[in-house]
Formats: structure tokens, C-alpha cells, sequence
């Protein structure tokens, strides 16, 4: 998939926008085994990307996904059993 690359820097195109980050209640850094509030840490930024209409950019850090999981949710119709929950 062909990625465009927009300047962050406060005259570029998305300078301006707000941060929203998603990570870990148990620590202020990216591993939940951190607890409370460490020091020393650096957190891996591994792409930035932009929620345009929404009007905010949102770092991905670490592995999580970006996607919701219920798309891998599936139900068997002959077993009637739910996959992918757990």
C-alpha cells in the first residue's frame, strides 16, 4: 500500500494537530511490566498516522494493533461455536 509522508513540523501540513495516544493503564511507558512511573525509558515510535477527519495524528507504539479485533471474530455455523475471542 503506497504511504504518504506529510511534514509534522508546526508550518507543515499536520503540525497543528493534536496527539492522541493509546498504550498501557499500568505504566507510563510501553511495557506493562513497568509499573507506575519509570524512569530511563525511551518509547519506540514506530510510525505516526493521521485521523484527518477527526482531526488528531496518533503514534504506534509497540505492537498494538490498529485494527479492531473483531475482525477476527468468526462463528463456526455448523458448531455454532464463536472463534477468536480468547
Amino acid at each position: 500500500m503506497p504511504s504518504t509522508r506529510w511534514s509534522l513540523t508546526p508550518n507543515g501540513a499536520l503540525g497543528n494537530l493534536p496527539i492522541c495516544m493509546a498504550k498501557t493503564h499500568l505504566s507510563l511507558s510501553h511495557e506493562a511490566d513497568k509499573k507506575g512511573v519509570p524512569t530511563g525509558f525511551v518509547l519506540p515510535i514506530r510510525d505516526i498516522r493521521a485521523s484527518v477527519g477527526a482531526g488528531f495524528l496518533y503514534p504506534l507504539v509497540g505492537m498494538m494493533p490498529t485494527r479492531p479485533c473483531c475482525y477476527d471474530i468468526d462463528l463456526d455455523p455448523e458448531t455454532e461455536q464463536v472463534n477468536g475471542l480468547f
